[in-house]
C-alpha cells in the first residue's frame, strides 16, 4: 500500500515558538461553512511547525508567541508597542 504524503514544495507552513505556558493554535477549515477542526496547546519554549492543507485554511493563535512565516517574524499576544504619546 502506497503512503500518502499530505505536503509539497508549494505547501505553506508556519512555525510557532510559544513565549508563555498555554499559548492555543487553532486550525479553521475551508469551505462555505468554517469550522474549528483542531486544536494545540503549547507550554513555553514548546515549538510547532504547522502547514496550510487541502482542509486547512487559516490558523488562530492565543497567547504570547512568534510565529515565523515566509514573510518574517510576527509576534501575538499581550505585547508592548510604544509609548502612550502619539509623538513617541
Amino acid at each position: 500500500m502506497e503512503e500518502k504524503m499530505f505536503f509539497s514544495d508549494d505547501a505553506e507552513y508556519i512555525c510557532v515558538k510559544a513565549l508563555e505556558r498555554g499559548v492555543n493554535l487553532i486550525g479553521v477549515t475551508r469551505g462555505e461553512t468554517t469550522k474549528i477542526h483542531h486544536t494545540e496547546k503549547l507550554d513555553a519554549g514548546e515549538v510547532l511547525i504547522a502547514q496550510f492543507t487541502e482542509n486547512t485554511s487559516a490558523m488562530k493563535i492565543r497567547g504570547k508567541a512568534e510565529i515565523y512565516t515566509r514573510f518574517g517574524k510576527i509576534l501575538s499576544g499581550d505585547i508592548e508597542i510604544g509609548g502612550n504619546d502619539a509623538n513617541s
